[in-house]
């Protein structure tokens, strides 16, 4: 590989124009598919062959009506001002304006069903009494106990609080589900609603039609800022810090935009992912580039001799290198880093890719962006770089900060990297404890850790969504947010006089269970062979107890099935996202295992030892669990008073953030690990070799973590919870293994161990395959020798 890659990177520095022509073509080919064949993105999160949703199928089948986590609709809530109700004259105006404003907007459809919840909830009144009153007649109730029921059933159904200061109304888009409504369409429809606001009535809207989320690119530019000032500071050259950054824009583009043109094929592709492509896109492709243009620097250093010269005579000598050896050492440096980078980054593209092995469609999507800005970083990093390196040609270090001292870690004697791996030597055992601690302690808040999928609950404070939440929350009660659906089938053969007991029994059995609210009948088949039930917790769709309730009212199906003969499943938004959440954490042990002994695997091949992957994945381990324990204290408990609004973590982000975390730190581990194994391979001892290697590493490596640290911790600023959060925890990531694991613990452990950490049972040497990560075939070639090699 090293040789290929020796020849692309030569090639790419020589025919610098017919390169960056081609990837230019590429980035606006992908603009171009992006622009024409984007859609809105899905907000659907479901598994394929989950109870609930086939009984949400189900449902659906049996009693017709839309899919309640696709249907293009939305919720609007009307809350008049304290003291006032809905039914004021004055209040009851402005609402009627609101209405009249919808019912005429092309936005929607179905505008004449568009009711305000003041008339809603009288009409419902009537017809409910009419309609349920033959029903409870039948279950046998007296006459007080169907006043109550009917009270009761009304409740949880009417769209119109208690105190008549709350109502909520649904309006439907245009389109069979969310992906098909148009940009400009909501726009319009939370424009209307904006400026229906007045004194007398506030309003807010939440629902599926309202989650999508606007393209930005904030936290980006704030990532590749904070990256350019790190990158001057590692180069000490304006122009070097720059290609880096060229790099990870032009891969980044062209993923993202690949990414939005996917969206005409599947449906899989939800708001959050782009955004988190863009994030581990932007950060690798950084890292990638930083690591062959730093090899460049250092192999035209030692091409000269300039580790002993000083400045303006090693200036002098390299600008006497001419085009064609330049071409060479940019082969060697992407032979060399590049096939670090190659190896590298297909750690990431395999943790991403095994994710889709758990079969969940938007998980997937996600993992497979993300994996897809990856590659790109990866190709352009050994093709398109290089050329642009060719572009520059003598000034790619030119343009000089002044306030900035970057001297040549080959030079510069000791080195801050030196002077720690020095430290480390002297003391392995303390340092290794000390490291394993502190992940350890770190990582006690993950038993903790509570699981949820986001919902309207958990957006942003103050966004409409959340705030349309929490007044349906006070108007009519946290289980009104989290309403289930059951679905209730009779024996056949059961008589209709049979099957009316049989589903007023089910009520009554799941009224009873501690932590439901209420449950009724609201739609029988003409034949009553079922019936559907609308089951109302007492607490919100995020509550650990809700899932509690959900549970025990599951559990409690054996014996109603006994009794009576009949069957009932559960279902609805809330039972969904309840089960996905279950799934997850169900296959969060099994996938971290895999991970591991995966890492342990592919490292035992590129080392030739046993000790050091074994390190490797141990020192992974830990670090996801640190990890896991300080963002559930940051983000689940309050720590540090970061956010001022504590949530269950995201059900999908440990998943995601163990594929992403495992690919980061196979990264560092090759960057530092490899010069390493090179210098004892070449004949140093044990203890020099890891030091020498430390010394050559820890430069970049330290560049390289800062940099990702920066591009992840950007994300922070984002509106999206499940991006926040995940952009905190990757640079806590990043933190602890580049700094605890890789750059502490690692030479700690090596140290230990001396010689045993690189060796390997000769059997087992003999059947594994030999790759060449650190360039070694390379070593030595002269220039005159790449001509004939590149023939």
């Amino acid at each position: 590989m090293a040789k290929l890659l020796y020849r692309i990177g030569r090639s790419a520095y020589l025919h610098r124009w017919r390169f960056i022509a081609v990837w230019l073509i590429i980035l606006i080919g992908a603009g171009t598919a992006a622009a024409t064949l984007m859609r809105s993105t899905s907000e659907s999160m479901t598994i394929p062959g989950m109870q609930s949703l086939e009984t949400n199928d189900k449902v659906m089948e049996i009693f017709g009506g839309s899919d309640a986590l696709n249907a293009p609709s939305g919720t609007v809530v009307v809350r008049a001002p304290e003291g006032k109700t809905l039914s004021d004259s004055d209040v009851k105006a402005d609402l009627d304006a609101l209405i009249a404003d919808l019912q005429s907007s092309t936005a929607l459809t179905a505008t004449d069903e568009i009711v305000d919840p003041v008339t809603a909830a009288a009409g419902m009144e009537q017809q409910f009494t009419e309609a349920k009153t033959p029903q409870l007649e039948a279950q046998g109730l007296s006459d007080k106990e169907i006043e109550a029921a009917l009270a009761a059933d009304l409740a949880d159904l009417s769209p119109l609080s208690e105190d008549g200061r709350t109502g909520t109304f649904t309006i439907l888009f245009n389109g069979e589900s969310t992906m098909d409504i148009e940009a400009d369409d909501i726009t319009a429809v939370t424009d209307l609603i904006d400026d229906a606001t007045t004194d007398n009535l506030d309003i807010s809207y939440a629902g599926n039609a309202f989650q999508t989320t606007e393209v930005g690119g904030t936290a980006e530019i704030i990532g590749i800022i904070v990256a350019a000032l790190i990158l001057i500071v590692t180069f000490g050259s304006f122009v070097a810090a720059g290609l880096p950054l060229i790099s990870a824009i032009v891969g980044l583009g062209i993923g993202i935009a690949l990414i939005y043109a996917g969206t005409a094929f599947t449906d899989s592709i939800n708001s959050t992912t782009p955004t988190l492509a863009s994030m581990i896109g932007l950060a690798v492709g950084i890292d990638y580039a930083l690591f062959i243009v730093s090899r460049f620097r250092n192999e035209l250093i030692s091409y000269v001799g300039g580790n002993d010269l000083e400045p303006k005579e090693l200036a002098q000598k390299l600008k006497g290198i001419s085009h064609q050896e330049r071409a060479h050492l940019a082969g060697l440096a992407v032979g060399k880093a590049g096939s670090a980078v190659c190896f590298a980054g297909l750690t990431v593209l395999i943790a991403l890719t095994a994710l889709s092995i758990i079969n969940i469609p938007f998980l997937t999507a996600m993992a497979l962006a993300a994996a897809l800005t990856v590659a790109i970083a990866v190709i352009v990093a050994v093709s398109f770089l290089p050329a642009v390196l060719g572009a520059f040609g003598t000034k790619v270090f030119a343009a000089r900060a002044p306030w900035v001292k970057a001297p040549d870690p080959e030079n510069e004697k000791p080195t801050m990297g030196l002077s720690w791996v020095r430290m480390i030597r002297k003391r392995p055992a303390v340092f290794l404890i000390t490291g394993g601690l502190i992940l350890i302690l770190f990582a006690i808040p993950v038993f903790q850790m509570r699981l949820a999928m986001p919902t309207d609950g958990t957006s942003k404070l103050g966004s409409p969504q959340r705030t349309a939440y929490e007044w349906i929350d006070e108007g009519f009660g946290p289980g009104r947010n989290a309403q289930m659906v059951g679905l209730v089938e009779a024996a056949e053969g059961t008589s209709t006089d049979d099957a009316a007991a049989v589903y007023g029994a089910a009520v009554q059995d799941i009224s009873a269970i501690d932590g439901v609210k209420h449950a009724q009948i609201i739609q029988m088949t003409e034949d009553s062979s079922a019936a559907q039930l609308l089951i109302t917790p007492e607490n919100g769709a995020t509550d650990a107890a809700t899932s509690e309730t959900l549970q025990a009212i599951r559990d409690a199906e054996a014996a109603f099935a006994a009794e009576t003969g009949a069957s009932y499943e559960i279902t609805g938004a809330t039972a969904i996202y309840d089960d996905i959440s279950d799934r997850l954490s169900s296959v969060l042990i099994p996938y971290v295992a895999i991970v591991v002994v995966l890492a342990f695997l592919l490292l035992m091949i590129v080392f030739r030892s046993l000790w050091v992957p074994l390190i490797a994945a141990l020192g992974f381990a830990l670090s996801v669990a640190a990890t896991f324990g300080v963002t559930v204290g940051i983000w689940q408990e309050g720590w540090f008073g970061i956010t001022n609004d504590p949530q269950p973590l995201l059900s999908f982000l440990p998943i995601m953030l163990i594929g992403i975390v495992f690919g980061l730190a196979m990264d560092y581990q090759v960057f530092l690990v490899t010069r390493m194994r090179e210098g004892y391979v070449h004949g140093k001892t044990a203890g020099d070799a890891v030091s020498n290697g430390f010394k050559h590493g820890a430069r970049v490596v330290t560049a390289a973590a800062l940099i990702m640290m920066s591009v992840f911790a950007a994300f922070i600023l984002m509106d999206e919870q499940l991006i926040k959060v995940m952009g905190s925890a990757l640079a806590l990531a990043v933190f602890f293994d580049a700094f605890i694991v890789r750059m502490t613990i690692v030479p700690a452990t090596l140290f230990l161990l001396g010689d045993r950490a690189w060796t390997l049972p000769a059997w087992l040497d003999k059947i594994i395959p030999k790759v060449d990560v650190e360039g070694e075939g390379l070593v030595g070639m002269t220039a005159p020798e790449a001509e004939k090699s590149s023939v």
